[in-house]
């Protein structure tokens, strides 16, 4: 009987301490949620922010904000998320290249991405188009390497800031085709996207989404893409290696990240739930038309995709010369 009585005694106990813990992770979210976004409005990053944001807010039942807080390549944004509380309440949403090209790049960060974050699920992928301004000149890739051995450092490239997806597009390319070219960094897509349009700079390697609307209305001139093989959403272009430039291959993903002392019961009601809002009907219709590969996942699957990114792009970093104080 008294062993009975301690077994019964020690399961009470035990059922007593747990309990406040799975309360508070069955009771998350009782307050509004913000999601950073370390890009400015209209951009590729920031589309996927404002599209997932929605979907979230309707299955925690709680208001999910956007913050936009751009600058340094997506370093601004991952700072604050990195420290702030890590009690679920921010979500930063994260990219390939801020995670693995910036750490590369950036010779004093004031945060580590790949430990003052932790993933909880990647959400979408993306592969980029190179474009030009209609009044430049070409209507080839080759046309472009042509162009910019013949006036070395006067054929200017936008990017949507030092260190991303859109900027490292450029370097590999100059990598690969010893093409001589100004790189013009932004704090974005969209305002890079802005000075494309208006002729301040004459080509650029920018997000499918953000891109598409003006090559369809004819404001940009677009030539092929970076991926491996052509892309869904622009399928009569060439890709940038088939267009004559062997072993070319580039693009980014995004995922949602919080920081790195975040509960795990929390991250995994994060995860369920991201991956719940990529597959609504709403989100998939939205990503698809503009270009967006849905790739949902688990927080370990995104894990392995960042190491993946880090072997493929230090490299290329290291030989671009690239780095930034």
């Amino acid at each position: 009987m008294k062993t009975k009585f301690k077994i019964a005694a020690l399961a009470a106990l035990s059922a007593a301490a747990l309990a406040p813990a799975i309360a508070f992770g069955q009771a998350f979210p009782t307050k509004a949620i913000r999601l950073i976004c370390p890009f400015p409005p209209a951009g590729a990053v920031d589309i996927a922010s404002r599209a997932i944001a929605n979907e979230l807010q309707k299955t925690l039942g709680q208001p999910v904000t956007v913050e936009n807080r751009p600058g340094a390549g997506g370093n601004l944004g991952g700072e604050m998320a990195a420290k702030s509380a890590a009690d679920g309440y921010t979500l930063f949403m994260t990219t390939s290249g801020i995670q693995a090209i910036n750490p590369a790049l950036y010779s004093k960060m004031s945060y580590d991405p790949n430990k003052d974050l932790v993933p909880v699920a990647p959400l979408v992928s993306l592969n980029n188009v190179l474009v030009l301004h209609p009044s430049v000149p070409g209507n080839s890739v080759r046309d472009v390497i042509a162009a910019a051995k013949a006036n070395p450092g006067k054929i200017t490239y936008a990017s949507s800031g030092n260190g991303t997806s859109i900027h490292m597009s450029g370097e590999l390319f100059k990598h690969l085709t010893g093409a001589d070219m100004l790189h013009i960094p932004y704090k974005g897509s969209g305002p890079a996207v802005a000075d494309l349009i208006g002729g301040q700079v004459n080509m650029m390697f920018d997000n499918i989404p953000s891109s598409l609307p003006h090559i369809k209305a004819g404001k940009l001139k677009a030539l092929a893409t970076t991926g491996a093989k052509r892309d869904p959403a622009l399928p009569d272009l060439p890709t940038i290696a088939e267009a004559g430039v062997p072993g070319y291959e580039s693009g980014v993903w995004f995922g949602i990240a919080v920081p790195a002392a975040t509960p795990k019961d929390i991250i995994n009601k994060l995860n369920a739930e991201t991956i719940r809002g990529a597959k609504a009907p709403e989100f998939v219709k939205r990503m698809t038309d503009l270009g967006y590969l849905i790739i949902p996942g688990t927080a370990d699957q995104m894990t392995d995709m960042i190491k993946a990114e880090i072997v493929r792009w230090t490299p290329v970093v290291k030989s671009s010369g690239a780095k930034i104080d």
